[in-house]
């Protein structure tokens, strides 16, 4: 039955011009000798979408497309379904048919998946009425739905476990891919994936093992486990890491490759001792994500045309700036992806490599065989670049290096911590470059924070008062909506979903490299640059605030030194 039913699905996405022969014929070569469904093969192959491949089968079955931000399964049948289940089918019952409560509806990646639909049947005892979602989108809500509770199953049965052998026993070879741990470990990473975190905290306090996410800039608590299991985590960490599972007293650091909803996760893990056990940090980067489109950097369209400008130059430095966690490597990979053609040859310094692209030579600062930032320029120079990126601007050898380089004719692009445009300017002074090298090479400072965008569900309107006016400089006889955070299962509860850069553009001219020369002060060159058009950090977050896209108490908290 499934066989002829699989045939079909490519004869569908065929018919609905989804994709063509040719690559269905390729996709079923690959799908012969793989356990996968054909619908994830030709996704993999990147001839379609799942949401396209959703929309041409709601078409062709008459079955309907759903989408599933907020979906509770409903409680009588959670305590009969496991999350193990729905996951080997990729299914969710999302709720009772309106007209029948004998009928439940399943969202399906399949729909035509009839072992699928007879084993929930058997088990619920309820007829299923089949909908169509996406395949990550089910996995989603399986995890916001059970997540918790299978970690937490997997917890319990460690603790049943462990009086039968010792946490020791966590070998090299670690062939048991089921225990429980190993599994608490999976289903952490994958559910911080799926909620978009971007670091995952492991921490021993003093009875309890807290693991929190940090979504869009902000620590979130997931779950907390017994303190007895924190061994094991960490033991488990250490293997997937790399390190030394023995060493318990020193720092450590390593990575993991962890392969979630077809997407590669390239994981860096920091291990830390501290009073009650040792503390982990994982950063989560997708390998893909790192250079956006640059429409999605979030620079409205005068600033786009200045950002363009000041990428054009055949040489010069041009510098990215903010605290950590701004946003700066993704600006500087969206700026060397638009630079990189075939007739240039780019080369990065960095520490460590953030993300791999094609067509552009990457060197990875390793201090202990003496190849710092400096070393590692000066052999780069030696290597015909038209364009250098230098991760970081850390000390005046660096420095230097980069200006001389600029001045004999490459770009060199790079990022520096500063707090505003201008006073990037005093600090490379500070780092002893004399000012008119300073005036000669640097063609354009960005500096740069990120808001986070209020949730489009659940933001409420209100009329901003008359001391928020004033800072936003909105005539206080005007009226002005602005929004408020409020909370909903689409932005689990946060209030916020997804963060969107705010730039303050210096682009250096005739008159700014004039008053850097005669080394005037950073308030002149700020005042210099507010003339030729420049938008501070809290000018850019303001339009921000006032189009609804994100809150009055963002803009403060980015701009607050202004």
């Amino acid at each position: 039955m499934a066989g002829g039913m699989r045939k079909r699905l490519g004869d569908m996405l065929v018919a609905e011009s989804v994709i063509n022969e040719e690559q269905l014929m390729q996709a079923l070569e690959i799908k012969k000798n793989s356990d996968k469904r054909l619908g994830e093969v030709i996704v993999e192959l990147g001839f379609t979408t799942e949401e396209k491949i959703c929309k041409a089968l709601e078409r062709q079955l008459g079955v309907e497309y759903v989408t599933l931000a907020n979906v509770k399964v409903p409680q009588d049948i959670a305590e009969k379904v496991t999350g193990a289940l729905l996951r080997k089918h990729m299914v969710i019952p999302f709720g009772y048919d309106p007209s029948s409560l004998d009928v439940i509806m399943l969202a399906m990646a399949d729909p035509m998946d009839m072992t699928a639909i007879d084993d929930i049947e058997m088990i619920t005892g309820l007829q299923v009425e089949p909908y169509i979602a996406t395949a990550h989108e089910i996995m989603v809500a399986i995890d916001k739905n059970y997540g918790n509770e299978e970690a937490q199953e997997a917890a319990d049965a460690y603790a049943k476990e462990r009086g039968d052998y010792a946490v020791e026993e966590l070998s090299e070879d670690d062939s048991v891919s089921d225990s429980p741990i190993v599994i608490l470990v999976k289903t952490m990473i994958e559910q911080a994936a799926r909620l978009r975190t971007s670091d995952i905290h492991v921490e021993a306090l003093e009875n309890r093992v807290r693991i929190r996410y940090r979504i869009d800039g902000s620590l979130y608590e997931q779950i907390s486990y017994d303190i007895s299991l924190m061994p094991a985590i960490t033991a488990r960490l250490k293997i997937l890491a790399g390190m030394d599972i023995s060493e318990k007293r020193k720092p450590q650091d390593g990575r993991i490759t962890q392969i979630v909803d077809r997407i590669e996760y390239d994981i860096r893990v920091s291990m830390l001792p501290t009073v009650y056990g040792e503390k982990c940090v994982m950063r989560l980067a997708m390998k893909q994500a790192l250079s956006r489109d640059k429409k999605d950097l979030g620079f409205d369209p005068a600033e786009m045309k200045v950002f363009e400008h000041i990428l054009s130059n055949p040489n010069g430095i041009i510098l990215v700036t903010g605290p950590t966690g701004s946003g700066k490597s993704t600006t500087l990979y969206t700026a060397l992806s638009e630079l990189n053609t075939e007739d240039v040859n780019i080369i990065t310094v960095e520490d460590p490599v953030e993300a791999n692209i094609d067509g552009i030579n990457q060197v990875h600062v390793n201090v202990k065989a003496g190849l710092t930032f400096a070393s590692a320029l000066r052999s780069i120079l030696r290597q015909d670049p038209d364009i250098i990126m230098i991760g970081e601007i850390r000390d005046g050898e660096t420095a230097s290096i980069a200006v001389q380089a600029a001045i004999t004719g490459h770009l060199v692009v790079s990022t520096l911590h500063t707090n505003s445009s201008a006073a990037t300017i005093s600090r490379l002074e500070d780092m002893g470059i004399e000012s008119y090298l300073v005036a000669d090479s640097v063609k354009g400072v960005i500096a740069q924070r990120l808001v986070k965008r209020l949730c489009p569900n659940c933001k409420k309107a209100r009329e901003a008062s008359d001391e928020e006016k004033d800072i936003m400089r909105v005539p206080l006889n005007e009226s002005c909506t602005i929004y408020e955070p409020v909370g909903c299962p689409q932005c689990n509860n946060i209030g916020y979903k997804g963060r969107i850069g705010v730039y303050e553009i210096m682009e250096v001219n005739k008159e700014m490299s004039g008053i850097i020369a005669r080394n005037e002060s950073t308030e002149a060159l700020k005042e210099a640059a507010l003339r030729n058009g420049m938008n501070t950090l809290r000018m850019a977050a303001t339009k921000h605030v006032l189009n609804g896209i994100t809150s009055y108490s963002e803009m403060v908290r980015i701009s607050f030194d202004e």
